[in-house]
């Protein structure tokens, strides 16, 4: 993805940290630890119980400063969403698009929607429309997802900001609304048709800025996308997958869902509530 040229976001907030996941007991060695922290990450579930079991322990680790790098790409990557989100609500929406601010810390971090570690992955807590990224997140990304490339990264940030115009568009409120009266099988059926449209939308954004797209980035966003599916993360983990508990989506239907948007660039392609089928 060429960024160069590329003015660094002014909605970034960094934070420091210090407390990391390190050494490892119980047989879980250090590959094992990546693997389960990897999960995490693209689950959006917290796996701390998994690693504080016996498995590893935890202790002061990284410096807690944010990787450079990793902060001038997520900035940029952020001034390209902002950049497309305000031309899309303006032109297709008739309104006006307020960013998120983007998190960005190293370790541990505390947010209105819950702690923030290395285990919880990137999320986006609509309590203060601020996206969460530890840096570390990229590592796990390429190293034990399979899914590496710049694109790849960056269509996961477009994910999370995809949810922040989820929320302006009141979507979000409502979908937690209706899972917290559902049951537990209701409530992920909710969460599979909330996150396919984060897809679809983070396609949009990729139609978007086809300009500074090199060649295969569009493959490594699909990639990204089939590799975080439900059915493959729980075959990654040794597991039948199970429909019921699914709640992002098979990694055929990320995909599908992320090339819609990626195709019509059309918010209201992006429906699937609506949809019969996913």
């Amino acid at each position: 993805m060429r960024l160069r040229g590329i003015r660094r976001s002014k909605n970034v907030e960094l934070r420091g940290g210090g407390t990391r996941s390190a050494g490892a007991k119980g047989g879980l060695g250090v590959a094992g630890v990546l693997a389960v922290l990897a999960i995490g990450y693209f689950t959006g579930i917290d796996v701390s119980p998994l690693l504080q079991g016996g498995s590893v322990s935890q202790e002061q680790g990284s410096s807690g400063v944010p990787d450079s790098a990793a902060t001038e790409f997520s900035s940029q990557v952020l001034t390209t969403t902002e950049q497309v989100w305000t031309t899309v609500f303006r032109d297709q929406l008739g309104r006006e698009y307020a960013p998120p601010k983007l998190v960005i810390f190293n370790g541990v971090t505390q947010s209105p929607c819950g702690g923030a570690n290395g285990a919880t992955g990137p999320f986006y807590c609509p309590a203060d429309s601020k996206a969460y990224l530890d840096t570390e997140f990229f590592t796990a990304l390429d190293r034990q997802m399979g899914a590496g490339g710049d694109f790849a990264a960056a269509y996961v940030i477009a994910h999370e900001v995809a949810h922040h115009v989820q929320n302006e568009l009141g979507i979000l409120p409502k979908v937690n609304a209706a899972r917290q009266r559902g049951s537990e099988v209701e409530a992920n059926a909710l969460t599979v048709r909330l996150e396919l449209m984060a897809d679809c939308l983070s396609g949009i954004w990729a139609r978007n800025v086809q300009g500074l797209m090199e060649r295969g980035d569009l493959e490594e966003a699909l990639n990204a996308a089939r590799k975080i599916g439900d059915d493959h993360l729980q075959r990654q983990a040794g597991r039948v997958p199970q429909p019921h508990t699914f709640t992002h989506g098979t990694s055929e239907q990320r995909a599908g869902w992320f090339g819609r948007g990626f195709d019509t660039g059309e918010v209201g392609q992006c429906d699937t509530f609506a949809a019969a089928q996913l």
